[in-house]
């Protein structure tokens, strides 16, 4: 299901933890790569090809580096035999690959996060959170050390998935995710757990307006049971469902870890920056992002990658893109 793979770089021992996962997948589609490097300078389109001393008359130091940092990237081993296609481009890293999604025929992207906290996050951001929110198709997070699910020896890589996690709200936004969920789940032979959260502020609002609030929960407790049991049948017995209640990212993470999770996977659904800056994921896909112990499969609600619905009883139509 996944066939060209875009795998952002900047080099760095950090970054190159995607690349067995690019590999992988491109592996597994019989597709290929799009090593893809974001620069502040712009790079010559024959930069690969360019004769090495007119770099060093130019004193074009930085590009020579830069050209040996791809061919030390192109030589690696999980790359044999693979069809791989670097591209350099100048700009800012988010727009720049969210464009060459589209401009590469890209089916998925693979990000390491450094899941930063605190101070430093919250005055730089995170580039791969931003990736997420700008890319129009499914976006993989990885953020080492973490569960691993593709194993490489010798030349062989391996994807091993034995549990994916989907994580559902009923919304539209949850449809393509999980019918990506459901794709992959056949195509690995892998269980599929989906779990709902009933968010806290049900709770706080039981509390504040006793007799309302009750009445509100106890009605959101029996749908979302009912509807994990429909969902859950739908599954020939091999999917199993669990509802939570408290904050919806914690138990996520919570659930993925117990079941010993390999994936999650997640609608995404953007939102207008509070200062008129670029659009932003919600709080709780963040918090997921940035603690999940296994890679997070980010699946944007506006591009249904497979035909299946989410719930065979839905009746919400999925929105369409506006042109």
């Amino acid at each position: 299901m996944f066939r060209n793979i875009l795998f952002p770089t900047d080099f760095t021992p950090h970054a190159r933890s995607a690349l067995k996962y690019a590999a992988a997948f491109a592996r597994q589609g019989g597709g290929r790569v799009v090593m893809f490097s974001v620069q502040t300078g712009k790079a010559p389109a024959n930069l690969m090809t360019l004769p090495e001393r007119i770099l060093r008359s130019q004193e074009k130091n930085w590009l020579l580096q830069l050209r040996g940092q791809v061919n030390d990237l192109l030589a690696d081993p999980l790359f044999a035999g693979l069809e791989v296609e670097p591209v350099i481009v100048e700009g800012e890293p988010a727009d720049e690959i969210a464009k060459a999604v589209r401009d590469y025929d890209i089916d998925l992207v693979t990000v390491v996060t450094h899941g930063r906290r605190g101070l430093a996050r919250a005055l730089f951001g995170s580039t791969a959170e931003e990736i997420i929110a700008e890319a129009p198709c499914p976006v993989l997070t990885i953020r080492p050390p973490q569960h691993d699910f593709v194993h490489h020896r010798e030349s062989q890589t391996e994807i091993r998935l034995n549990r994916i996690l989907l994580a559902t709200n009923f919304r539209p936004s949850a449809i393509p995710a999980t019918a990506v969920a459901r794709q992959m789940c056949d195509a690995h032979d892998a269980e599929l757990h989906a779990v709902h959260v009933i968010g806290d502020y049900f709770e706080q609002i039981s509390v504040m307006f006793p007799e309302g609030g009750l009445s509100a929960l106890s009605r959101m407790r029996a749908d979302v049971k009912q509807r994990m049991q429909s969902f859950g049948g739908e599954g020939d017995g091999r999917v199993h469902t669990h509802i939570a209640e408290g904050r919806p990212y914690a138990e996520i993470v919570r659930l993925a870890a117990e079941i010993d999770a390999d994936l999650i996977v997640i609608g995404t659904t953007i939102h207008a920056s509070l200062f008129g800056g670029a659009p932003a994921l919600g709080s709780e896909i963040e918090r997921v992002v940035r603690n999940s112990p296994c890679p997070v499969l980010c699946v944007p609600s506006g591009k249904v990658v497979t035909p299946l619905p989410a719930f065979g009883r839905t009746t919400q139509p999925l929105p369409q893109p506006q042109t």
